[in-house]
């Protein structure tokens, strides 16, 4: 365990908040199946799961205009129309709830932490910017509901991550300090709103984050593995 994280979180915070996909859960194989079948209903060229690796993290949405955008950027995704954006999701959500959780994995470590921080009686709560249609059946799948005071997902509140507003959601309902909470996480989204919401945060270096290294966003701490956390609060 690292002085950084020593230093940084002395003391058991009052509540984790954790990220699901890319920080608990690889879901991109299943969410890349479900993109390039929808371009292909479109009779468009298929994304391919390295592209995809690199659009998911800020909701179906955006996903999905990432997907439909010439060449994957925010910009191109902006011009999406909404005629063509509103097909283009249709066919998404029912292919993804077809596939959903079928060649998805559990990231090492995930179940041992959580049993730890549920043993040690830290309140966990899951924050996501997946739909909650999509949340619930792969949290059931992998058995990981139980561990979870409270579950936020993309849709539950009026604002996502990178809003503060589903972290300060979490904390008001556990009746938790913002400023003794962690947000753990793998990509700039979970960063921004843990920096607006006061929270302190740390980030996994094995997800996802838009294929850019998740140093350069500047977390509180960056661990390997999960394991880590139970290292350092247990």
């Amino acid at each position: 365990m690292s002085i950084v994280f020593q230093s940084l979180f002395s003391c058991t915070p009052e509540l984790v908040v954790m990220d699901l996909d890319g920080t608990l859960v690889d879901s991109v194989p299943d969410l890349a199946k479900a993109i390039d079948q929808m371009l292909s209903q479109l009779g468009r060229q298929p994304a391919g799961e390295q592209n995809i690796r690199r659009w998911v993290g800020e909701g179906a949405e955006q996903l999905v205009r990432r997907a439909l955008a010439k060449d994957g950027s925010d910009a191109q995704a902006a011009k999406v129309s909404e005629t063509l954006l509103a097909n283009a999701m249709s066919c998404f959500f029912q292919n993804y709830t077809l596939c959903n959780g079928s060649h998805s994995l559990l990231y090492p470590a995930v179940i041992d932490t959580l049993k730890a921080l549920k043993n040690k009686a830290i309140p966990m709560a899951l924050v996501t910017n997946k739909p909650a249609q999509f949340t619930a059946p792969l949290l059931a799948q992998f058995g990981l509901d139980p561990y979870f005071d409270v579950v936020v997902s993309g849709d539950s509140l009026e604002h996502k991550k990178p809003h503060p507003e589903p972290l300060l959601y979490a904390a008001m309902r556990l009746q938790a300090n913002p400023i003794n909470c962690v947000m753990v996480g793998d990509s700039r989204s979970d960063v921004e709103a843990a920096r607006a919401a006061f929270f302190k945060v740390v980030c996994v270096d094995y997800g996802y984050n838009h294929g850019e290294p998740i140093s350069q966003c500047n977390p509180d701490c960056l661990i390997e593995s999960l394991d880590e956390l139970v290292q350092g609060w247990l």
